[in-house]
């Protein structure tokens, strides 16, 4: 299966992060699998006249285009001409690049959320009339139309996340490759579902902290960072902490609140990522698919109920109170 990588406007993080993939490596991986990387601006050793030749030969037809895969959002300024960002030696914007390609290819991938829905790329002002491929922000249509499908037929398919995980970007990869990814396989969002299915939440270490609201007030803190901290991994899809990076790591993990990257628009929450916003001391952004009242009610039981190493480990740096131990029988 050959694969085109594109890189567009963004920042290559999402290229970082599947150099992050492990046991087996990126190439590795995709070898075994019979995934032939055409080329990747940053990882390829072609360049100038070989690449420009290599495209050339896509659209002439001479090689097959079976995925192309673009990282970043695609700048369309100005004036809708897209040359704020060039294809340098093509004389044309990546822009017109990617409207060439999208519909040569069997299938589009938009690696992290720049290219599947603007992204950080496209925040503030956003000065480069910047969008996503087959989204901006969360409405269908970026540079692609909604109905927009590769010529295997599906949508693109939105590996979204900032960085994205690499082990989601080589195992759409490898379904793609093996032809075991269809429509139902993907989200409302055209996300694949084998990971946003998922909520952050689950597998989160904290979820002891949460399940009594045992909740930390600083970054530093060990406790449960929704209830003041901005977390929101309980509306997050995504199995970051199911299977972390390089089999240990998450946000969460880590001492920071999930700011759901895997979403369109998360890069303007309206407020600060470290900061719950609240209506009366109130979480506004409560977890998914339970009513206000429920939670509240819940919530308040919970923290009647905390232990005592709950309640003072979850504002401490690190644990200061060990379980009990349960006291032998006899």
């Amino acid at each position: 299966m050959n694969v085109l990588w594109l890189q567009t406007s963004g920042c290559g993080g999402c290229t970082m992060s599947v150099l992050c993939a492990d046991a087996p490596n990126f190439f590795d991986l995709l070898d075994n699998a019979g995934v032939r990387i055409l080329w990747h601006p940053a990882l390829s050793v072609e360049s100038g006249e070989e690449v420009i030749a290599l495209l050339e030969r896509i659209v002439r037809g001479d090689v097959p285009l079976d995925v192309l895969c673009v990282e970043g959002a695609i700048a369309r300024g100005p004036r809708g001409t897209g040359r704020y960002q060039m294809l340098s030696g093509t004389g044309r914007s990546m822009f017109d690049w990617a409207l060439e390609l999208a519909p040569l290819a069997q299938h589009v991938v938009a690696v992290g959320s720049c290219a599947a829905f603007g992204g950080v790329s496209s925040a503030g002002g956003n000065p480069s009339d910047a969008a996503g491929l087959q989204y901006e922000g969360s409405h269908a249509g970026g540079i692609l139309p909604p109905e927009f499908r590769g010529r295997a037929g599906l949508p693109v398919v939105n590996v979204a996340g900032c960085p994205t995980h690499p082990d989601w970007v080589t195992e759409t990869l490898m379904l793609l490759a093996s032809d075991a990814l269809g429509p139902t396989d993907l989200d409302a969002l055209a996300r694949p579902r084998f990971y946003a299915e998922h909520l952050v939440h689950h597998g989160c270490p904290k979820n002891e902290f949460y399940e009594y609201k045992a909740s930390a007030t600083r970054l530093c803190e060990i406790g449960c960072m929704m209830e003041h901290l901005g977390c929101v991994g309980t509306q997050a899809v995504g199995d970051c902490n199911i299977r972390p990076w390089n089999g240990s790591g998450s946000c969460t993990r880590a001492g920071y609140p999930c700011i759901s990257c895997t979403a369109p628009e998360f890069e303007e929450p309206k407020h600060a990522f470290t900061e719950t916003p609240k209506v009366a001391g109130i979480p506004v952004g409560l977890p998914s698919d339970m009513p206000k009242a429920w939670f509240m009610a819940l919530a308040s039981l919970s923290k009647a109920a905390t232990p005592e190493r709950l309640s003072k480990n979850a504002v401490a740096d690190r644990v200061e109170i060990l379980p009990s131990p349960r006291k032998p029988r006899g």
